[in-house]
């Protein structure tokens, strides 16, 4: 990469962000259009992030991918919240136009269009999704308003509970499971929790309950215990690698008003996840 005085800078502000796979990811997008810009891992330490927000707009950056610790908190030092990303409550992309600064949530959609490259229609289809947290709002954001029916399930039903409230607003159906027990009618189960980072962590779902045919999608993007369980009952198993991809290939447009190679950054993504 050859890096110039006019080299558009983008990158990731996260605390930690020594894990992150989106710059080779991005960067082989770039590479692969042969686009003047690179992107750039900023370790933001919390106490930071005003300052580095302004940073944005002194170093003239085009925009930063925003993560953990950040998502939410990084909206009140943005001149524009994106509807989605104000339903959320959290911002993974912001772009800097001229030095006003807008945030997005790429989330959701790069989740849909996972499923679209897989050929999944959810179209009169009825979904489970376990977890209430950021990612699942940003998924069901989407999934509510494509699907027949979404049913909640998550360990804090007050949070399951104003998220299905939320939900019902877009439009929809939406309703709440208190058992999770009658996972084999729904076509798609969605895992929207952080549980099978580790191999130690608890199934978030009973796998004896899932029926072959069905489609079970981790938003973690490792081959989970969840996943692994749904293969070998003869289920569609997608990790959340998908959404990663396409996720950055939305803020990549967001930042170029280019579409970017997809295979170019799939096969970064998967040297770097090994």
């Amino acid at each position: 990469m050859r890096i110039t005085g006019t080299t558009r800078v983008t990158g990731i502000f996260g605390w930690p962000v020594g894990h992150s796979v989106s710059p080779p990811m991005q960067n082989a997008a770039f590479k692969a259009l042969a686009l003047d810009y690179c992107y750039v891992p900023f370790a933001v330490h919390p106490d930071a992030l005003s300052s580095a927000v302004e940073a944005i707009r002194a170093l003239n950056l085009r925009g930063v991918n925003i993560t953990i610790p950040h998502k939410e908190r990084v909206m009140a030092h943005l001149d524009t919240i994106d509807a989605e990303a104000a339903f959320v409550g959290a911002v993974n992309t912001v772009v800097n136009d001229g030095g006003r600064l807008t945030g997005y949530n790429t989330d959701g959609r790069g989740f849909m269009q996972s499923l679209a490259e897989q050929a999944i229609d959810l179209d009169g289809k009825d979904v489970f999704m376990v977890g209430a947290g950021g990612a699942a709002r940003a998924v069901g954001y989407y999934v509510v308003q494509k699907a027949r029916s979404l049913v909640l399930y998550g360990r804090t039903m007050e949070r399951v509970e104003r998220l299905a409230e939320d939900l019902r607003k877009i439009g929809g159906t939406v309703s709440v499971s208190r058992d999770a027990k009658d996972l084999g009618r729904y076509y798609l189960i969605i895992q929207a929790t952080p549980l099978g980072l580790y191999d130690a962590d608890p199934l978030p779902v009973d796998a004896d309950l899932l029926e072959k045919g069905q489609v079970v999608y981790d938003l973690v993007y490792k081959k989970t215990k969840l996943l692994r369980e749904a293969r070998k009952r003869g289920c569609v198993a997608l990790a959340g690698d998908g959404m990663l991809l396409w996720q950055g290939a939305l803020a990549f447009e967001l930042w170029t008003g280019r579409k970017p190679d997809i295979d170019a950054m799939r096969r970064a993504l998967r040297r770097t996840l090994g």
